[in-house]
């Protein structure tokens, strides 16, 4: 893949922002958003997961407890509370999060009267940039304000796409409103990643959807694809990345190759 490396006249590269979209259910958006952030931690990379799911699985899959949370995303973007007090440690070194709750759920309609709606998520994320090399945003499987939020903050998408019958069904309306925002509210917003999930080697269908994203989507699309894993879908349940839950799964093995493919050759923040 490219170097998609960030570069300015300044000595510290700008923080990579990556939205990771698709509003399609069940494409292993929260597992890719996860286990990305957590491997790039694991390389020595100051990560931030900002999770915009009201679900709040992202944070819980990092190991923080979303109940009873004193500052959520939901107090960041409706009562302007400050980001770096929503910001808690996860289970990981170099890895944080800014939690989510079931309080989020009424978000996209308690957005929608307020002034710059669509760029709340920009300023709280802003206010905490010097602090991280990657900040990786979950959006919520839907094209709402929450999803344009973290579209108009970002300058990446990364776009999980699985392995299966109608992959790329509906993708078609996301690039549609990647473009949207990008010609009105982000000139700077890109689709750079593909992520191939949920990869079957013994299955044809799997080996044609790759080949398929691949002609479509070029050098955009990893080299590494994501297997079916079980141990992939047991972390979660033990609220750990899977670089921690099994280190030497299958799972684990794909997901740090694709974050050493995302972080190409930006530079850590202490080597800067």
């Amino acid at each position: 893949m490219k170097d998609k490396s960030a570069s300015t006249g300044h000595s510290r590269p700008l923080p990579r922002i990556i939205a990771v979209a698709n509003q399609k259910g069940g494409v292993g958006k929260t597992t890719t958003s996860v286990n990305v952030s957590a491997c790039l931690a694991e390389l020595g990379y100051r990560t931030l997961v900002v999770d915009l799911d009201p679900q709040g699985n992202a944070s819980s899959g990092v190991g923080v407890e979303t109940r009873g949370i004193e500052t959520s995303m939901y107090d960041v973007l409706l009562n302007d509370a400050a980001m770096e007090d929503c910001i808690e440690p996860a289970s990981l070194k170099n890895l944080f999060v800014a939690p989510s709750n079931l309080d989020l759920a009424g978000a996209e309609i308690e957005l929608v009267p307020l002034m710059a709606r669509e760029h709340r998520l920009k300023k709280a994320v802003d206010s905490v940039l010097d602090d991280f090399d990657f900040v990786v945003i979950d959006c919520p499987p839907s094209l709402g304000l929450l999803t344009v939020n973290a579209l108009v903050a970002a300058k990446e998408v990364l776009v999980p796409i699985q392995c299966e019958y109608y992959a790329l069904e509906g993708l078609g309306q996301l690039l549609r409103n990647v473009d949207l925002v990008k010609r009105n509210l982000n000139p700077a917003l890109e689709v750079s990643t593909i992520v191939c999930t949920m990869f079957d080697s013994k299955t044809k269908l799997s080996n044609e959807v790759v080949a398929e994203v691949r002609e479509h989507f070029g050098d955009k699309v990893c080299r590494t694809v994501i297997p079916r894993n079980v141990r992939l879908s047991e972390a979660p349940s033990h609220h750990q990345p899977i670089n921690v839950y099994d280190p030497s799964s299958k799972g684990a093995v794909a997901y740090r190759l694709v974050a050493k493919e995302v972080a190409g050759g930006t530079p850590p923040l202490r080597s800067r």
